[in-house]
């Protein structure tokens, strides 16, 4: 029987945990939150954290099933999970925070989420061009 590799497993983890999170967080935005964050004038920021955590929890479901079909993963895929882990907490998490009314030093964790996503969507695309190739 084939058992998916450590990065695999790692990547659909993390898939599944942010996308679980992702899902709650928008619903709370959108119901719960809606009249706080529009007093705010904060909802296209709650909506634009939701966006990326969501978009990142799906990237991270579809590194996955390529993770698991190829037996020997090209060497850096498990830096494209870690960076967008680790970029949504700080991109995504900043900005939920800063919506809610949050300490303003937060806002310079933002851009380092988004630095740390461009780089997960850059390491990918390297691992992509550095492919194995078999012909």
């Amino acid at each position: 029987m084939f058992s998916p590799s450590l990065p695999a497993r790692r990547a659909l983890g993390a898939a599944g945990l942010l996308g679980l999170s992702g899902v709650a967080l928008g619903a709370l935005g959108a119901h719960a939150l809606k009249g706080p964050l529009a007093a705010r004038g904060m909802e296209t920021v709650w909506s634009t954290a939701a966006q990326y955590h969501l978009g990142h929890a799906l990237a991270l479901a579809a590194l996955a099933a390529w993770l698991r079909g190829d037996p020997t993963p090209t060497p850096g895929l498990a830096w494209v999970t870690r960076c967008w882990t680790a970029g949504t907490i700080l991109f995504s998490g900043s900005l939920y925070v800063l919506a809610l009314g949050g300490p303003r030093w937060l806002g310079p964790v933002t851009p380092i989420g988004g630095v740390a996503l461009l780089a997960g969507w850059l390491l990918l695309s390297l691992a992509a061009l550095r492919g194995r190739r078999t012909e």
